[in-house]
């Protein structure tokens, strides 16, 4: 859960906001319009080796302490990390990738959650999403020590994949437990743990009486009401090009989570063929299809965020069909030779309409 995450970190947010949130600290913005009925507060900081930037609006008289609000979520996102990162020596899941095999280790609720949900989509996706798969990510130079990136020997490729696997994982849910089945494997809830981040952070907001807000995580986020301007809240996907940041769409969030992936500024070559930072768990080896992006709507930013990663290894033909099935909002935008294409699920054409 930093910027250099081995499993999917390089997924965090290809999506730019709409609306300005390029602000420090907190602050209360009762511009804009002299007849708006809500006021905007303004909240930002640093996590999960990203930032968060969030927006309230709430009616002129009620009285919002965002300096305590900040407090508060700064203290649960701190505690989620705690939990879930890879990168602090003592979280719960650190703890638990240097246990013993066959053991039960005790974890919060939250991680048995945050990890359930994963394996349930890993089951779902036949692996095509699985949390284990960084001995993989490392070896293709992906990992947080990228080296000379060349492609590695078949015989290196079978050993990692030997680690890999979700089936070697175990949950229990009372009294909250993790096990794993082999001592080497390394579980990573970077592809989902940002998109609980969001979630948890927006309940929160909820619990405080709060009920419109935009709640963004390195670029997973989660709306709930209307705007500053009585609007739905509006958030850009960004075109799927490395050399600048472009909005490619403006989507409208109306109670709703999004979270995009993307695979254009995370690879390398050799001898003309580009390998992606996307290493499909099944194969072992990087994706090799024309997926640019994906962004996926649906109720919960968690499973929105892994289900995007999901579909970066299913890749646009696979993974239209899988989403199609189960009836999953999701924008794809395609790399051919004569440039990018887009293709919409019908889920995400019954949400947003044919203009969209």
């Amino acid at each position: 859960m930093t910027s250099v995450n081995r499993q999917h970190a390089w997924f965090w947010c290809l999506t730019l906001l709409a609306c300005s949130l390029q602000v420090t600290g907190c602050r209360n913005d009762e511009s804009g319009s002299s007849s708006a009925a809500l006021q905007k507060q303004q909240i930002e900081g640093p996590t999960m080796g990203t930032t968060y930037h969030i927006t309230v609006c709430t009616p002129a008289t009620d009285e919002v302490d965002t300096g305590q609000l900040k407090q508060d979520i700064d203290q649960l996102l701190v505690e989620i990390n705690q939990e879930m990162s890879t990168y602090i020596k003592d979280s719960e899941l650190s703890l638990f990738n240097q246990a013993e095999p066959n053991r039960w280790l005790p974890v919060s609720p939250a991680v048995v959650k945050v990890v359930s949900a994963g394996l349930e989509l890993s089951e779902d996706s036949d692996g095509a999403f699985d949390m284990t798969v960084g001995p993989l990510v490392n070896l293709w130079h992906f990992g947080p020590d990228p080296g000379k990136r060349t492609l590695p020997p078949e015989d290196k490729i079978e050993a990692a994949r030997q680690k890999v696997g979700y089936h070697h994982i175990q949950v229990q849910e009372s009294p909250a437990a993790l096990k794993k089945l082999i001592p080497e494997v390394y579980v990573d809830l970077s592809a989902i743990a940002k998109g609980y981040g969001v979630d948890a952070v927006a309940e929160l907001i909820e619990a405080r009486g709060i009920e419109n807000y935009l709640v963004e995580i390195g670029g997973e986020m989660r709306a709930r009401g209307i705007n500053q301007r009585s609007e739905s809240w509006k958030v850009g996907i960004e075109k799927p090009v490395s050399q600048t940041r472009v909005v490619q769409k403006i989507v409208p969030l109306d109670n709703l989570s999004m979270a995009t992936s993307g695979n254009y500024r995370n690879f390398f070559e050799v001898d003309g063929v580009s390998y992606s930072h996307t290493i499909d768990p099944r194969t072992g080896r990087p994706a090799m299809h024309g997926l640019a992006s994906v962004t996926v709507v649906g109720e919960t930013c968690m499973k929105c965020d892994a289900i995007a990663t999901c579909l970066m290894v299913l890749g646009p033909a696979e993974g239209y069909n899988w989403v199609k099935e189960r009836n999953i909002a999701a924008y794809f935008i395609v790399k051919t030779d004569a440039g990018f294409t887009e293709r919409f699920s019908p889920a995400w054409q019954k949400q947003f309409g044919e203009e969209h």
